[in-house]
């Protein structure tokens, strides 16, 4: 498969537009075309040791679910290990491609295979996703009523000269017992700073103008982080020994919330993959399950009585990598060959 279509195909899997914003995803690293993908290879994180892996392998193109480039590079040289890889990368005519935060936002993605693990329950995102557009061209909506007809006539010629309006609309309308014409638009950012400075010049129509923000409508099923409501109570010891088992670990990290227990109840449980401080901030649970915490939003979490797991960073993402593999397979109509890295691992250990 050339590599162009099958950057769009992983594209169509989960848009890019997912991403948070800070975020450095898509295709990082592209050997010069044209370039053909017959081994895609699939890790959590590219570390040289994978690298190696990777070029022993014959892969075409490294899906690396973390970036292995972030903060941007200012020399591509031997010195430094992730520079060394943008180098093996170019030197053996691989392709990195990193998705990154999509992965966490998209329905079918890590965060969902992650709560797989909790057993039987219901789930949605903690912060979730918005369209990339607007249900209709432009960001805000502006209506306002008239009664004039001739100067309303001048006022619509010059609102159509303003670049950046749309669904202009004129329909009757009886305000306060007299007949007037309502005028709906909808316009961006900058073209509404016009619409009002026109409308101003006449005070009846400015004082009887209406101005509606447009929203982007909400994704369903997408975004960060899952609140998880079990379909039936599970005691934390329970549930620990399911995670446990999910993720293949022989020990987590437990920090027990104020006045609970390894047998208090567990029905709802808030989760993010990875660093989830932030994701899970604020969210009323009976437990946080995450790779990582700092260290005051754990003591935050048990004084107000919610229960922390905490796995390790990698340890909640690397295990989705499997279930990838078979959805890529589908995806990509069985076009290539897909294989998971056998060196991936969480970097910690316990010793």
């Amino acid at each position: 498969m050339n590599l162009r279509e099958l950057v769009s195909a992983l594209n169509d899997f989960a848009s890019l537009s997912l991403a948070e914003s800070w975020d450095n995803v898509g295709l990082l690293v592209e050997p010069s075309p044209p370039h053909t993908v017959n081994t895609l290879f699939l890790t959590n994180d590219l570390t040289e040791e994978v690298m190696e892996e990777a070029v022993q392998k014959a892969a075409d193109l490294i899906l690396s679910y973390h970036p292995p480039i972030f903060t941007p590079l200012k020399r591509v040289t031997w010195k430094t290990w992730k520079e060394r890889l943008v180098v093996r990368a170019l030197e053996h005519r691989i392709g990195i491609y990193s998705p990154h935060t999509a992965y966490d936002a998209i329905p079918h993605g890590v965060n969902n295979w992650l709560a797989k693990g909790l057993g039987a329950c219901t789930s949605v995102p903690l912060h979730p996703s918005t369209a990339s557009s607007y249900p209709a061209e432009g960001t805000h909506r502006v209506e306002f009523c008239a009664d004039n007809t001739e100067h309303l006539d001048t006022v619509l010629s010059k609102i159509k000269d303003i670049q950046g309006i749309s669904c202009l609309t004129t329909l009757p309308a009886r305000v306060e017992g007299e007949e007037q014409t309502r005028v709906s638009l909808n316009c961006s950012q900058k073209a509404l700073l016009e619409v009002v400075a026109l409308l101003s010049q006449n005070s009846r129509l400015y004082h009887k103008t209406e101005i509606l923000l447009l929203q982007k409508p909400l994704l369903p099923h997408t975004g960060m982080g899952r609140l998880c409501t079990l379909s039936e109570p599970v005691s934390l010891s329970d549930i620990i020994e399911r995670i446990k088992s999910h993720l293949k670990l022989p020990r987590i990290r437990l920090a027990m919330g104020m006045g609970k227990t390894l047998e208090s109840p567990v029905k709802k449980a808030a989760l993010c993959a990875g660093s989830g401080s932030s994701v899970l901030k604020g969210i009323e649970a009976d437990l946080y399950l995450t790779g990582e915490m700092s260290h005051h939003d754990v003591l935050d979490a048990v004084a107000n009585g919610i229960s922390v797991i905490l796995c390790e960073h990698s340890n909640t993402e690397r295990g989705f990598l499997s279930e990838l593999c078979d959805m890529l397979a589908i995806h990509l109509q069985n076009k290539i060959n897909i294989i998971v890295s056998e060196k991936d691992r969480d970097p910690l250990q316990v010793a």
